[in-house]
């Protein structure tokens, strides 16, 4: 049965995701108003990279962040890449600002500075083997939970990581050809419904 994803199309590379989740069989929804989450039924949901201030702004001026916020409380899996990592962060270094901050973990905006400012690299995913990795203007994970499971790490900088319901990713996986990232998600997702139909 096919998944639905619901991707936040409100600033930043959600069209990329929209191909890199397509090209997975996977139905998406762009969403852009609360009538989006609300007349359809999301089996998942894509907080895109971009600028995660202007993000939390428009989220809260369309009405879209209290019900984001209750479902991922409530268990809707998501993935979170770069700016969407800030946006779960339950701490961000430097900055007092907190978004949905449902995630047990420290970021760090803006994380490499001007010269590493974009790069690209290739590192373990979690056990799926090297990954390539595009890391612009990203930010990575200071330090998790005990709860929060590391899934891969750049010059010992975690840059992806996953508790319960959520995952993140520094880097953005939707800028490749690989879609490894995608596929852990949709795996995730179809664990979680397999877990409410029992």
């Amino acid at each position: 049965m096919k998944q639905t994803i619901g991707v936040l199309a409100v600033q930043g590379a959600f069209e990329e995701h929209i191909k890199a989740l397509k090209k997975l069989d996977t139905d998406c929804i762009e969403i852009r108003k609360p009538s989006d989450l609300t007349n359809h039924s999301l089996d998942g949901l894509v907080l895109p990279g971009g600028e995660s201030t202007v993000i939390g702004k428009l989220l809260r001026e369309l009405e879209l962040f209290e019900p984001i916020k209750k479902m991922i409380i409530e268990g809707l899996p998501v993935l979170g890449t770069c700016a969407g990592l800030i946006l779960l962060a339950s701490k961000i270094t430097e900055d007092e600002t907190i978004h949905f901050g449902t995630m047990n973990m420290v970021a760090r905006r803006n994380a490499y500075g001007r010269q590493l400012g974009s790069f690209v690299t290739e590192a373990e995913f979690d056990a799926c083997g090297k990954t390539p990795m595009v890391f612009i203007r990203a930010p990575y994970i200071e330090s998790v939970g005990v709860d929060v499971e590391i899934l891969a790490r750049v010059d010992n900088h975690i840059v992806a990581a996953r508790q319960n319901n959520m995952v993140v990713t520094s880097f953005h996986p939707e800028l490749t050809a690989d879609l490894t990232v995608h596929q852990y998600f949709l795996r995730l997702v179809q664990q979680k419904a397999k877990t409410c139909v029992a």
